[in-house]
């Protein structure tokens, strides 16, 4: 079969290649899934540029990519929650990485059913992204009327973290550029700033919850923002202690300036290490098909243009999900 893997380190069109690979066996609790989809996401050629490599070490060459969308061909001995033929989307784990492939392995207890009112493209822009804006939201309490900001409302989480925010009830203060505000507000943001023409610490302020996904200087100015006691959760930011220690950071200790800033809001920060999780992704099923959560598509590429996809992808100039599509 086809496969995209990741065969050295270093730029992306070195270090990319499409390769003829076995087809995955599977173990008794596995899904063997026809790709008809897989989504693309930063992580993926941040591994490809080596940034990850003491966090997530890799035997290369490797096949890359975590979201999947497509269908069932076989099932393993103690699988029941899926039959052969069964559409299916999920975020697999890293040991199962390597989803822009013709066919992948996939642990059953994080499979979901795909919403049956979206394509197989829309559906496999779901997993991570999803997952992880669910998480980082759920871990700091989102509830009705809570004032939030949520940076780069135009990315895949950003865009889908504004429609959980505001399916929970909360107040949506989100930036973006110029030429995406009108698409940005039309997903359900109630203040869309403008980062080019206007500063967002003037425009939101005394907040219940920043989402910082930018990291860098955007996290710590964040507690500039947030009420006393507010909340601060990241995806980029340095480790809270507990998730460190999930981390395997055991001698971790908080950057002095960070836990300067916690003190001085008497706030709560947290950064979300996202885990699959195939309830939280039956959840999503039911809130896209219930019309709640709409998936955003940019560009979709066949596999043979997987590499073009990623160097698309790395500008960050994409509006919602980047997709390969098998079909």
């Amino acid at each position: 079969m086809k496969a995209l893997q990741i065969v050295k380190y270093g730029e992306l069109k070195e270090g990319l290649s499409i390769n003829e690979v076995d087809k995955p066996t599977i173990k008794p609790n596995d899904i063997l899934v026809a790709v008809k989809a897989a989504s693309l996401n930063p992580i993926d050629y941040k591994l490809v540029e080596g940034h990850l490599k003491e966090m997530v070490p890799l035997e290369l060459p490797t096949s890359i990519g975590f979201d999947v969308s497509g269908v069932v061909i076989e099932k393993g001995a103690v699988v029941s929650k899926f039959e052969v033929g069964d559409e299916v989307y999920a975020r697999v784990p890293q040991e199962q990485m390597g989803t822009v492939a013709e066919f992948v392995a996939v642990n059953s207890d994080l499979a979901a059913r795909k919403p049956e009112n979206i394509s197989f493209e829309e559906a496999s822009g779901l997993p991570l992204t999803g997952l992880t804006a669910m998480q980082a939201l759920e871990r700091v309490g989102i509830k009705e009327n809570d004032r939030i900001l949520i940076h780069a409302g135009s990315g895949g989480v950003g865009s889908f973290a504004i429609q959980f925010a505001k399916e929970k009830g909360a107040i949506v203060y989100t930036t973006t550029s110029t030429k995406n505000v009108a698409w940005v507000k039309a997903l359900g943001a109630d203040r869309v700033i403008d980062y080019t023409k206007e500063d967002y610490k003037e425009v939101a302020n005394n907040l219940d919850i920043v989402f910082d996904t930018l990291g860098d200087e955007y996290t710590f100015e964040a507690f500039e923002i947030i009420k006393d006691g507010g909340k601060v959760t990241t995806i980029v930011g340095p480790p809270d202690e507990e998730t460190a220690k999930q981390m395997g950071m055991a001698d971790y200790q908080m950057p002095e300036k960070l836990s300067k800033l916690i003190n001085d809001k008497s706030a709560i920060y947290v950064l979300t290490w996202m885990q699959p999780n195939a309830e939280q992704l039956n959840t999503i099923t039911t809130m896209v098909e219930n019309g709640s959560i709409k998936p955003i598509v940019d560009l979709i590429y066949p596999l043979e243009d997987g590499i073009d996809a990623y160097e698309y992808l790395a500008t960050g100039k994409a509006k919602g999900k980047v997709i390969i599509s098998l079909d």
